[in-house]
C-alpha cells in the first residue's frame, strides 16, 4: 500500500512500505464509507492518490428517526448531502445505501435492551461489528470490490511474526479508535483498508482536505452517539422502549436507604452528580441492581476492582489461548490499557489486572492488546 509521505508539498509525495501488502495493481476497486466528515473525505483524496478505483457509499442509518441536525452527525441528511459534494468534486461515484432495518434490529434493539437490563452499551462497537464491516462489506462484494475502506484510525497489515493479517494502533495516538473494531470478522482483514493509518493527528488531515479545498475541512466531529443527536439518552428510551422506568431507593452496600430514583435508566457506573442524595463523602454509583431495582451508591474507592469477566469474545490473532496470557487492556475507550492476565475457558474470558480499574462497567467492552497488536475482546458481564 502507498502512503503520503507528506501534505506541505505542492502535490502530496507517495511511497511505498518496505512490505507491499495492497499494492493497486490494475486499478484494485475499494468502496469506502463515507459519512460526510473530514476523516472520510481525506480517505477518499488518499485512496485516489495511491491509484485505487474509489466508490463512496453513505449508509442510511436513523436518518428519518433524527429530529434535529447536527453539524459532525453522520444521521442526517447534510451528512448524506456533504458526502455526495466531495465524491463529485474528486471526480468518484457515490451511492447512498438503506441499512434502517439492519441499524435497527443490531444496534438500536441492543442499545435499548442493554439499559433495560442494567448494562452500559456502546453501539459504535455494534455498528461496526454488524454495519460497516458486515453488511457494508457485503456491499462491497456485491459491486465487485476488492477491498473495504473507512475514516478509522487504526492499522491493518500483514504480520510475518503472527503468519496472517492484524489490525495495530494508529500513529495517531490520541485519535487511535481500535477499541471500537476489536469485534470485527478476522476474515475481514485482508480485504480493509485504513487510509489515515500514517498520519499522525487530525490537524494533518484537515490541511489536506484544505489543501483539496474540501468544504467538510473544519467540519467538527460528532461527540454524541449518532442516532441521539441530541445526546439525551433517557428521553430516547423512554420514547424507544416498552419498558417504563420505575421509582425505586438508592442505598449504600449495607442496605441503607439514602433516598430514592426515578428509574434505573438514569445511571451508570461511576456516575456522581445528579443523585440527589447526602453523605458525609462524595457518593458514586457502583451497581445497579435490576432485580431490587435499587442503585447502590459507595466512596470513589468501591469503584476499582482487580477482576472482571466477559463474554461475546471475538479473536483477531491466531494464537494459543488454552493457557493464561500477559495482555494489556482497556476497560473503556478513553482509559490507558493496563497490565492483566487473561484466561479463557469457554468463551468467557476472566481478566485479573495487575492494578485495580476503576468504574468497571457491565456492557462495556475489555479489548486486549499485545504490545500495539489488536489481539480481540469482549464484553464484560
Amino acid at each position: 500500500m502507498a502512503v503520503l509521505e507528506t501534505i506541505n508539498q505542492d502535490k502530496p509525495i507517495l511511497k511505498k512500505k518496505e512490505k507491499i501488502v495492497k499494492e493497486p495493481n490494475k486499478k484494485k476497486k475499494v468502496l469506502l464509507g463515507m459519512s460526510g466528515g473530514v476523516d472520510s473525505s481525506v480517505s477518499a483524496i488518499v485512496l485516489k492518490e495511491m491509484g485505487y478505483d474509489v466508490i463512496g457509499a453513505t449508509m442510511k442509518l436513523w436518518e428519518d428517526k433524527c429530529n434535529l441536525e447536527v453539524e459532525g452527525g453522520c444521521c442526517s441528511f447534510s451528512a448524506t448531502n456533504d458526502a455526495k459534494r466531495v465524491c463529485d468534486k474528486l471526480g468518484i461515484p457515490h451511492y447512498t445505501l438503506n441499512c434502517e432495518k439492519d441499524f435497527e434490529h443490531y444496534v438500536i434493539d441492543d442499545f435499548i435492551n442493554c439499559y433495560q437490563n442494567c448494562k452500559t452499551p456502546n453501539p459504535c462497537i455494534e455498528c461496526n461489528r454488524y454495519l460497516k464491516f458486515g453488511v457494508f462489506y457485503k456491499k462491497a462484494l456485491e459491486l465487485g470490490c476488492d477491498y473495504v475502506a473507512t475514516g478509522h484510525y487504526a492499522k491493518i497489515e500483514y504480520s510475518e511474526e503472527y503468519g496472517q493479517y492484524v489490525m495495530k494502533k494508529s500513529d495517531a495516538e490520541k485519535k487511535d479508535q481500535t477499541y471500537f473494531l476489536y469485534s470485527i470478522p478476522k476474515e475481514v482483514l485482508p480485504h480493509i483498508i485504513y487510509p489515515l493509518e500514517n498520519f499522525k493527528n487530525k490537524e494533518e488531515v484537515r490541511k489536506l482536505a484544505e489543501k483539496y479545498e474540501l468544504k467538510v475541512a473544519h467540519k467538527k466531529d460528532s461527540q454524541e452517539v449518532c442516532f441521539i443527536p441530541d445526546n439525551n439518552y433517557v428521553g430516547f428510551l423512554q420514547k424507544n422502549s416498552k419498558e417504563e422506568a420505575k421509582k425505586g431507593n438508592i442505598v449504600l452496600k449495607n442496605g441503607t436507604i439514602l433516598g430514592t430514583h426515578e428509574g434505573l435508566i438514569h445511571y451508570t457506573i461511576g456516575q456522581r452528580k445528579g443523585l440527589g442524595v447526602s453523605y458525609k463523602s462524595p457518593l458514586y454509583v457502583i451497581e445497579l441492581n435490576k432485580k431490587t431495582n435499587e442503585v447502590v451508591v459507595g466512596e470513589e474507592k468501591d469503584l476499582y476492582q482487580k477482576e472482571l469477566q466477559a463474554t461475546e469474545c471475538n479473536f483477531l490473532l491466531d494464537i494459543d489461548l488454552s493457557k493464561p496470557i500477559t495482555v494489556m487492556a482497556k476497560v473503556r475507550y478513553r482509559a490507558k490499557a493496563a497490565k492483566a492476565t487473561l484466561t479463557m475457558e469457554g468463551n468467557i474470558a476472566y481478566v485479573t489486572f495487575e492494578e485495580p480499574q476503576r468504574a468497571i462497567t457491565k456492557g462495556q467492552s475489555v479489548v486486549f492488546y499485545i504490545g500495539d497488536v489488536v489481539l480481540g475482546g469482549g464484553k464484560i458481564i
